[in-house]
């Protein structure tokens, strides 16, 4: 049995009309043909859909059974297409956001929030991890998108595990010192300004940001004083708040008060860049629509 949907369509057309004339124009096409079809469609099914007399036709009772299945299957027919077209632009589907935490603080929120405006059919997550597990994530396919900060990744092995990445916020460092110490009256300070101050900072096993930032203290002239390390960038916070020492931390940290905190610049500061990565495997198209959201490339400048 050979039927198909353009068979169902012409059949439908003549059904609903209750005229091959009609139908015919409706379609688009000549009778001739229209009415071959008809009795190709009826050839194959074995069974007449028709009943013809000198002056009209009507509808026999399988014609009736096959005109409410016909409908309905080229409806399902139009969904699916419809669905497939969408997932196709990305506006249906999931996806997983892998992102460190301080990147919340930052331009990520709205950036989502435009997602959702613009793809509401799309489902999202979000996995806050470091960039370690993040890049495991990304390989594994467990996440779609990753972010992460300074430093950026080797880009021989990036494309050895399929991955890219590119600068998508630029930001800068400052230091979160408590509201008490002599640093806080300072408008700006230089790095080197932090030379024996009790540092603070994430936990340097388990991503490459803190351990960037303690290379720019040696860089500037000094090994910083690790007096403590802590997994979030809260916990810091509070011990800074606490006058337990200081912390280098993304500018937009200091978006949000913090009880006891003063957050002061810093002279030629370190970066806080926060990059995006994402697997090169496959074209994704909701990680597409969220990358033309995000357009890193037209938002900034090559760094």
């Amino acid at each position: 049995m050979s039927i198909d949907l353009k068979q169902l369509k012409y059949f439908l057309a003549v059904a609903e009309e209750k005229s091959f004339s009609r139908a015919a124009e409706r379609l688009h096409i000549s009778q001739p043909p229209l009415s071959q079809q008809i009795m190709k469609l009826e050839s194959e099914l074995g069974v007449k859909l028709f009943a013809r007399t000198t002056r009209s036709f009507e509808l026999t009772v399988a014609g009736k059974a096959l005109m409410v299945e016909a409908a309905d299957l080229l409806g399902r027919m139009r969904m699916t297409i419809d669905t497939i077209r969408q997932i196709d632009r990305g506006e249906v589907g999931r996806l997983r956001v892998g992102i460190v935490g301080s990147a919340m603080w930052g331009p990520i929120p709205s950036l989502l929030e435009q997602f959702q405006t613009n793809f509401p059919k799309v489902s999202w997550t979000l996995h806050e991890a470091g960039p370690n597990v993040q890049y495991e994530a990304l390989r594994a396919k467990q996440i779609d998108v990753g972010f992460w900060r300074e430093p950026a990744l080797d880009a021989d092995e990036l494309k050895h595990d399929k991955l890219h990445q590119e600068l998508c916020f630029r930001e800068n460092v400052c230091v979160a010192v408590n509201e008490h110490s002599l640093l806080a009256t300072r408008t700006s300070i230089d790095l080197i300004d932090l030379a024996g101050e009790p540092m603070l900072t994430l936990a340097q096993d388990k991503s490459s940001f803190p351990r960037y930032l303690m290379q720019c203290c040696v860089d500037a002239g000094f090994a910083p004083n690790i007096f403590q390390e802590a997994s979030e960038p809260q916990t810091l916070l509070a011990m800074v708040g606490a006058g337990l020492g200081v912390s280098l931390m993304p500018e937009t940290t200091s978006r949000i008060g913090w009880p006891g905190v003063v957050f002061v610049p810093i002279n030629n500061p370190p970066s806080a860049n926060l990059y995006i990565a994402y697997t090169t495997a496959d074209d994704a198209p909701v990680v597409r629509a969220f990358l033309n959201i995000l357009n890193p490339a037209a938002a900034l400048e090559t760094p």
